[in-house]
């Protein structure tokens, strides 16, 4: 298990406003203007959380123009989890191949 990676996972993922903005990348893309619209938070802090989810490598970045929109990295965020569950001893079973199909 990489517990560096691991351990950022979880860091990034402890404080409530990074999960809630976690939880809103599941339904897709979406740019800074849209987040901050979904918090009662100012852009820059909005941009730090964001910032923290990056160097955690739990979100990808694309820029169109000016704009910066962010989304889930599917990847980092099945291996953590799988990293983390086959050390305590259990095998996960993946559920579909898409990072934000919840069926």
């Amino acid at each position: 298990m990489n517990s560096h990676k691991t351990g950022s996972f979880f860091k990034a993922l402890c404080d409530e406003t990074r999960l809630e903005i976690f939880m809103l990348l599941r339904e897709g893309e979406k740019n800074v203007g849209e987040l901050v619209d979904s918090f009662r938070i100012s852009q820059p802090t909005i941009s730090h959380h964001l910032s923290i989810l990056r160097h955690a490598n739990l979100v990808k970045v694309r820029k169109e123009g000016k704009m910066v929109y962010y989304s889930l990295n599917c990847d980092c965020v099945g291996d953590c989890c799988s990293d983390f569950f086959n050390e305590l001893g259990y095998e996960l079973i993946p559920k579909s191949d898409s990072c934000g199909d919840t069926t």
